[in-house]
């Protein structure tokens, strides 16, 4: 019997020997497989855009303050204030009209010396970023209007003064008065704040002639409206939501 056993466990212990042998020989002519990379989801253009801060960007408690400090004149919710001056809404007004006025007072295009020393120490960033809080408020509008001019003020919202070549304001303010772009926002602005405006635009807008910008539009209109009319429209506007 041990004499058997010697071959046969002879003969295990070469096949063995072989089966290793081919197993590393397959290994070595086998191809290394690659490591797969971890499948990362590339991020959304639009989600990228979001999160990406704006140049010049103030510092959130700088704008805070920069925001607040405009409320003690324009309301605590941007809704304007009647005082020795009618202090103009801005809540829910354009963006881009806002910056626009204050870039006005800063370059004197608009006069206003309250204003001018208001906007002449901010930068870009600030002006974007008080143009956009603004638009973000909505507060009712603060009335006080002459409810018995709004009819007639409505008529000429939507309708202009043909007799007088005054397009309808509705045409370039929306049949909403909320404005678009450069356009500004009428609705709800205090009834007080527009008659003066209206009734003073040559001496106070396109001041500098080598710098024409959308306040032009509104000189022969203003000329055109009687200070009824002028009246009127204010009224409507400013009991527009």
């Amino acid at each position: 019997m041990t004499g058997l056993r010697l071959p046969l466990l002879g003969g295990l212990a070469l096949a063995a020997l072989l089966f290793s042998t081919i197993a590393r020989a397959e290994g070595l002519n086998a191809e290394p497989r690659k490591a797969e990379a971890p499948k990362v989801e590339a991020p959304k253009p639009e989600a990228a855009k979001a999160e990406a801060p704006k140049p010049d960007a103030p510092p959130r408690a700088e704008f805070e303050a920069k925001f607040t400090y405009c409320k003690t004149c324009h309301g605590v919710a941007g809704q304007g204030f009647r005082g020795a001056y009618p202090m103009p809404r801005l809540a829910g007004q354009q963006p881009e009209y806002l910056q626009n006025q204050l870039e006005a007072f800063i370059e004197r295009r608009r006069v206003n010396p309250v204003m001018f020393n208001v906007a002449h120490v901010l930068r870009p960033g600030m002006l974007t970023a008080l143009a956009e809080g603004f638009r973000d408020l909505n507060p009712k509008p603060l009335g006080g209007e002459p409810r018995e001019l709004i009819p007639a003020g409505k008529k000429i919202f939507e309708e202009g003064v043909p007799a007088a070549n005054v397009p309808p304001c509705a045409s370039c303010h929306g049949a909403d008065a909320k404005g678009a772009g450069a356009m500004p926002r009428l609705a709800g602005q205090l009834y007080d704040y527009t008659t003066r405006k209206l009734t003073n635009w040559s001496k106070e807008r396109g001041q500098d002639p080598a710098k024409p910008d959308s306040s032009q539009i509104m000189e022969p209109i203003t000329h055109g409206l009687t200070p009824q009319q002028v009246s009127e429209v204010a009224a409507y506007l400013g009991s527009l939501e």
